[in-house]
């Protein structure tokens, strides 16, 4: 018996989005219906997973838990709960300034929720193993969480204020999810961490991700894996000869390097300068030919100079990025520089820097992009609109990258998760256009 509707509002990150999956699988399995990201709020029972990362992420968050707190005023609502980084770091300041929400849990605690909502006697469904989840995804696709935290402590990041320190979780129970996945109808995995890079040096004090996704890719069915969030200091360079050696591990990194002066590079404690790290990209780019590296850049740092910031566009038009990021500092209270630093960039310079670096990596792209006109893509297809198949290519992550639209003129028989070659007809800044071939 259904004991009524939970619906479920993920803010933030995909990290944040796999932790939701897993508490709205186990309040299935004890009888509740949840629903993701509704249109229109109508469960007994919602439950906030909030971001805590910067300023205006924690805003968003404190502004959903005030509108979801005004239903349950208006007898719309009968239980509000409130979960993820923010109330990890700010829960008893939460607590009080917030009595609204019935329950606080934050990252480690949050299957508790399950336990607070109470479970039936018997359960049709059976008890669901840890890393099953509902998955809020296209069932095409899912994120896959190797490992929780991060050790690196550079001075701008409160990350590691919210998670704790690093933490991989075990090979075979990955590879083991992998294998659930698969069985579900995924195709493609993204794999995400804080710390990619990290991974295993906590469990066997050496780095396995080369391995994890050597023996992942070799799982019947896994068509697609793509890495998220690695780290430049201490990258483990084998994990190159993997995705060269397989075709299924897509041709695509998502590698953080958030500056290239030497001078911002160690007022931000990145542990890298910018010999090592230039000398790191030609490598990925020699060993993996064609690669798509996608990096993040922050701009407004305490300390950065406007000679500091010059450097920083001409190298971003030497690398030539093909996806690019980029956002102001956000003095976080707790964090190095927090501490020691004095915040000495005026706000309207760090979003001029912003605006100037976005600019410049918008006509990189379309060049970029118009290089791919002629070529034949394979795309997977994640959504039909209007005249057009929606999809991307392995060099293109979902909801942030580019993607391929693909009009139906031969009338197609296509499926959502359809793997199709598209010859690409026609290229613009951010996304491609073809036709099937």
């Amino acid at each position: 018996m259904v004991k009524g509707q939970v619906d479920f509002i993920t803010l933030g990150c995909s990290k944040n989005l796999v932790d939701a999956e897993r508490v709205m699988r186990q309040l299935e399995a004890a009888g509740w219906r949840c629903v993701h990201d509704p249109e229109e709020p109508k469960g007994e029972v919602c439950v906030i997973n909030t971001c805590g990362f910067i300023g205006d992420a924690k805003e968003e968050s404190v502004n959903m838990i005030l509108q979801m707190a005004e239903r349950k005023k208006k007898g719309k609502l009968r239980t509000l709960i409130v979960m993820g980084c923010l109330s990890e770091r700010y829960r008893a300041e939460l607590e009080e300034e917030l009595p609204e929400v019935d329950e606080y849990y934050g990252k480690f605690d949050f299957e508790n929720m399950v336990e607070r909502l109470g479970i039936p006697e018997s359960r049709n469904t059976g008890i669901p193993k840890q890393y099953e989840r509902k998955l809020t995804t296209p069932k095409h696709y899912a994120y896959l969480k190797i490992s929780e935290g991060c050790n690196r402590f550079c001075s701008y990041c409160a990350i590691p204020l919210i998670t704790g320190r690093h933490t991989s979780r075990p090979k075979a129970e990955i590879l083991e999810e992998v294998r659930w996945l698969v069985s579900q109808g995924v195709k493609e995995l993204n794999v995400i961490a804080q710390d990619l890079s990290s991974y295993g040096l906590d469990l066997e004090k050496r780095h396995m991700l080369p391995e994890l996704v050597d023996e992942m890719a070799q799982i019947e069915g896994v068509e697609w894996i793509r890495l998220h969030y690695a780290y430049p200091t201490d990258f483990p360079e084998e994990l190159l000869d993997v995705m060269a050696k397989h075709a299924n591990v897509c041709k695509y990194l998502d590698i953080a390097l958030q500056h290239c002066t030497d001078h911002m590079l160690g007022l931000m404690r990145r542990h890298i300068n910018r010999a090592e790290q230039d000398a790191l990209i030609k490598k990925i780019r020699e060993k993996v030919p064609g690669i798509c590296i996608r990096t993040t850049l922050l701009v407004g740092h305490p300390g950065e100079t406007e000679e500091d910031f010059e450097e920083l566009k001409a190298w971003v038009k030497e690398m030539r990025f093909d996806r690019m990021g980029c956002f102001a500092y956000s003095d976080e209270e707790g964090t190095y520089a927090n501490k020691h630093y004095t915040d000495d960039v005026p706000q309207e310079v760090k979003e001029r820097r912003v605006e100037e670096l976005m600019a410049i990596q918008q006509e990189i792209s379309g060049a970029l992009m118009a290089q791919k006109v002629g070529t034949v893509q394979r795309v997977i297809v994640d959504r039909k609109e209007g005249d057009y198949w929606i999809g991307r290519t392995q060099y293109d992550s979902p909801e942030v990258d580019c993607e391929v639209l693909v009009e139906n003129i031969g009338n197609w028989k296509l499926e959502i998760g359809d793997f199709v070659n598209v010859l690409i007809t026609k290229a613009e800044e951010f996304d491609l256009y073809g036709e099937i071939c």
